[in-house]
């Protein structure tokens, strides 16, 4: 294919996690050409303005602040900006970028601003809106959720611990953070679902590379329905490909957040009974959590089939 029939694309943070992820998957592709700083250069303002300029999509794979500042260095550009930092996820103009959410497609598909969803709130949306949307469960009811990830979700540095070949014995056990309450990805899973309590959130990074599992436990008192109920909602919500329920999922009595690790879907679980029942959500932290997300809303963008790119199991 000619270069003057492809799409520019420019990853501004190419070096990170999940840059360098979607750097690798989109390199593979024929339809696409990247635009790439060299090393002197990749934090260079002007440098960086130009390549954003140039390209019809930009990805920004930044801390907070520079994630604004690359905004601020799109000005006047016709440029379709997707953002995996948090600094834009509940911003007016922009897009909360998870397609399966009811009425959200076409925003992101019309949208030149993008807020691609953090890892553990992707888990929590997909669980808790499609109840709120039914009218099934109350927006006033106090949830709670666990949320077990791989170390890959903290960046190079929590990587090169973990990876330490004489690491602090305290990382090979699980360890809960996030203990003040006060989690970045609060506020989005809030303002998304359209909570008006925020939930009790108990974040958990484990001693395994990438994989994650996020569950939300329900009371039967909390619900206007019963388990079935739940399970026929999500069905019907989710027809997959990239985000799916199944029905009979668990490993010989267990659910493992390594299930979905290397692929880009999501599968959803209801388990318990009536009285008490767990709903969970299981992906990649750095597939559906991170880059696959991140390249499905480009796939969408650019009128292309969602999935192109990505692995669905």
């Amino acid at each position: 294919m000619d270069n003057t029939n492809k799409t520019s694309v420019f990853i501004d943070g190419s070096a990170g996690t999940t840059g360098l992820r979607i750097y690798e998957r989109l390199s593979a592709r024929k339809d696409l050409k990247l635009i790439t700083l060299s090393e002197e250069n990749r934090k260079d303002p002007a440098a960086r303005k130009a390549a954003i300029h140039e390209a019809d999509v930009a990805f920004l794979c930044l801390p907070d602040a520079a994630a604004i500042e690359a905004v601020e260095l799109a000005e006047g550009s016709d440029t379709v900006i997707i953002d995996t930092s948090t600094a834009h996820r509940t911003a007016p103009g922009w897009i909360y970028g998870f397609p399966e959410l009811k009425g959200y497609r076409d925003l992101i598909r019309n949208s030149k601003r993008i807020a691609n969803p953090g890892c553990h709130a992707s888990g929590f949306i997909a669980l808790v809106k499609p109840l709120i949307d039914d009218g099934i469960l109350s927006p006033d009811t106090g949830l709670t959720c666990f949320s077990l990830t791989g170390y890959s979700g903290g960046g190079k540095k929590m990587i090169a611990e973990y990876e330490d070949m004489e690491k602090d014995p305290l990382l090979t056990g699980p360890r809960q953070y996030g203990l003040t309450q006060q989690h970045k990805h609060l506020k989005e899973m809030v303002a998304i679902c359209g909570l008006n309590t925020a939930p009790v959130f108990s974040p958990i990074v484990a001693d395994f590379y990438s994989g994650m599992e996020v569950s939300v436990p329900l009371f039967g008192s909390y619900l206007k329905g019963n388990i079935n109920n739940l399970k026929e909602i999500y069905k019907e919500y989710y027809p997959g490909p990239l985000v799916h329920f199944d029905e009979d999922a668990d490993e010989n009595g267990f659910l493992s957040a390594a299930a979905l690790d290397e692929r880009d879907d999501m599968q959803i679980t209801v388990t318990g009974n009536e009285e008490r029942m767990v709903v969970t959500a299981r992906f990649d932290n750095l597939g559906k959590g991170a880059s696959g997300a991140a390249i499905q809303n480009m796939n969408l963008v650019l009128g292309l089939p969602e999935s192109t790119g990505l692995e669905i199991g």
